[in-house]
């Protein structure tokens, strides 16, 4: 089990900054692009990519949650960096079992949703819930690397730690 503290020990305006950041994403500014409403079905984008490419997942913090017994037993919470080059993949998965927040700090990327018939661009600064019936991978297809902050919980059959 690891656990890491970010803001203990950052100097007092490094603190500020973090927390001017997390109050960022409760506006509604700050809400990653949807798929609109006319391009929403089920079943509406085909299973894309099915290996990463070009894509960096650190494991940065991870909260075994089994101390909390119940259905807790044998997850985990996680909070992961994702570095994904241009033209790199984050490959098609689905977030019934494992629910997950994503934070995009830097670059853009495009969302392939099974739920919508359009892609969805994501941009620096915008935040984005995936749970339940959602399968779905994304791509780089801008110019610089997109950085993304994705934190979750694993399920108990999810024994690897690196699963995207």
């Amino acid at each position: 089990m690891t656990q890491k503290s970010i803001a203990a020990g950052l100097p007092l305006a490094a603190a500020a900054a973090l927390g001017l950041f997390a109050s960022t994403l409760a506006a509604p500014s700050a809400i990653a692009g949807e798929c609109p409403q006319d391009q929403v079905a089920a079943d509406a984008m085909a299973p894309g990519a099915t290996a990463p490419e070009g894509v960096t997942d650190e494991v940065l913090a991870s909260i075994d949650l089994s101390s909390k017994g119940g259905d807790w037993k044998g997850r985990a919470l996680r909070l992961r960096k994702l570095v994904v080059q241009p033209g790199g993949v984050v490959p098609w998965h689905a977030h019934d079992a494992r629910p997950a927040n994503i934070l995009i700090l830097e670059g853009t990327i495009t969302e392939y949703r099974s739920s919508c018939k359009v892609p969805i661009e994501h941009k620096a600064g915008e935040a984005t819930a995936e749970f339940g019936d959602l399968a779905h991978w994304w791509k780089n297809n801008g110019e610089k690397p997109a950085v993304l902050y994705s934190a979750d919980i694993l399920p108990p059959m999810a024994s690897d730690a690196d699963t995207m």
